[in-house]
């Protein structure tokens, strides 16, 4: 007997309901980070309290100190690795050795925010389902997620046999120089890893969350043109050429024409030109002098670039210096420096295949499915400078928003739904074969 179409469907979702009701481990997990959310809001607002601006080495320490008897208490141990010769603090990483030849992951956070202790924003505040303070979402949100998300995982009983690093860095917001040295242990601890999974902020568009599979690099580059000066009636001729304001203009013309492309965008963040130019040592200041009778021999420009893989942002790059090199009239040299900054997260068929796992947990959850973020809505982070070696999901620490403002706010309820998205995801994760 053949079913009418109405039934069928209702019958459909009955089944796919019954199949991904929590039951077991998983019920006990998402029971605990319900009965749990006073303490994890205690140690929210511990966190928040203390202040661990990036250049306050000492506050992230003792952040640091804050933090490690949480994890150590589930059974993680902890190691720092210092970099002060960075001029950071250092990064915190805490190992969970869970059954031998388990998938291994890596949870990255951060301790920094970009609060220092000469901002008038400090203190925690809460007040019904928000929650304001420096930090509170971006990302002692995302470390209270973690902490709750393995301490339901501990109480299901799943955590024992799960191979978890959580690597907290304490540069985030201004990451050490150089960043090689800087980044060097999280990309170790990538190469060593299974999947990465980023706690910084959760993604909405129209009130629904998003998944966030990647993320557009973020690169500074530095313009210097000089060129030919003198008296300001020999402009444009044969001998004196254009000098170096106009010369400048048409490299920076030539970027926003030749280069826009897909997912690509090209700032010029500040630009100084004249008789003599220069940058400030903290590269935000420029600053020039000259006359209107003068032929202007100097221009600096600074500004970013943001690519979605690595391929379109060598092209990119390739491209910016062929501008450069081309001839202008009065020009003596003209040259482009690229800093290291941090590199493209491509949305990869592994970050794909992520998603649509954490999208099974959100069945199980009775959540709307994650459609992929755009991503050039999501700004660089550190999960980038792994992503090269690794599958990864962004985004699984909770929603907040004023981020990097007096007034940073995060919703309450959204860390709930995030520890227990991360604790069903890590524990399903963990029961699979380790590909290292």
């Amino acid at each position: 007997m053949r079913l009418p179409m109405g039934l069928v469907a209702v019958l459909a979702l009955v089944g796919t309901a019954a199949h991904a009701a929590p039951k077991g481990a998983e019920a006990r997990m998402i029971a605990t980070v319900d009965a749990e959310q006073a303490r994890t809001l205690r140690f929210l607002e511990v966190m928040v309290n203390q202040n661990s601006g990036s250049r306050n080495l000492e506050g992230v320490r003792r952040l640091r100190d804050i933090v490690v008897p949480e994890f150590t208490a589930l059974g993680f141990t902890s190691r720092w690795i210092p970099m002060e010769r960075t001029g950071r603090a250092g990064h915190l990483v805490l190992t969970h050795k869970g059954r031998q030849g388990a998938k291994k992951l890596l949870l990255i956070g951060h301790l920094d925010t970009v609060f220092e202790p000469d901002s008038p924003f400090q203190t925690y505040v809460l007040n019904g389902e928000k929650a304001t303070g420096p930090g509170v979402g971006d990302d002692k949100g995302g470390i209270a997620v973690i902490l709750a998300a393995v301490r339901a995982m501990n109480a299901a009983g799943t955590l024992k046999g799960a191979s978890i690093e959580v690597f907290l860095t304490g540069d985030e917001e201004e990451a050490g120089s150089p960043t090689e040295v800087a980044r060097a242990d999280l990309v170790a601890a990538a190469r060593a890893a299974d999947v990465a999974l980023d706690f910084e902020g959760l993604s909405r568009e129209n009130g629904r969350d998003m998944g966030s599979i990647a993320r557009r690099s973020s690169q500074s580059w530095s313009l210097t043109v000089e060129a030919k000066s003198g008296h300001s009636s020999g402009v444009w001729g044969a001998n004196a050429g254009d000098g170096a304001i106009y010369a400048a203009a048409k490299i920076v013309n030539a970027f926003r024409t030749e280069l826009p492309e897909p997912w690509l965008t090209l700032n010029v963040g500040l630009i100084a030109g004249g008789a003599e130019a220069e940058v400030a040592e903290d590269n935000a200041h420029v600053s020039a002098q000259g006359k209107t009778n003068i032929i202007p021999g100097e221009v600096i420009a600074r500004g970013d670039l943001r690519t979605l893989s690595p391929e379109q942002n060598r092209a990119a790059m390739r491209k910016m210096e062929e501008i450069v090199g081309r001839p202008y009239p009065g020009v003596t040299s003209a040259r482009i420096a690229f800093s290291e900054g941090y590199p493209p997260m491509a949305p990869t068929e592994g970050n794909k295949a992520l998603l649509a796992r954490l999208n099974q947990v959100n069945a199980t959850l009775g959540l709307p499915e994650m459609q992929p973020l755009d991503p050039m809505k999501r700004g660089a982070g550190d999960i980038s400078f792994v992503a090269e070696y690794i599958d990864g999901l962004v985004g699984l620490g909770p929603h907040s928003t004023g981020d990097h403002a007096p007034g940073e706010t995060v919703d309450v309820p959204s860390i709930w739904t995030q520890a227990k998205r991360a604790a069903l995801l890590m524990t399903r994760l963990s029961a699979e074969k380790s590909a290292r």
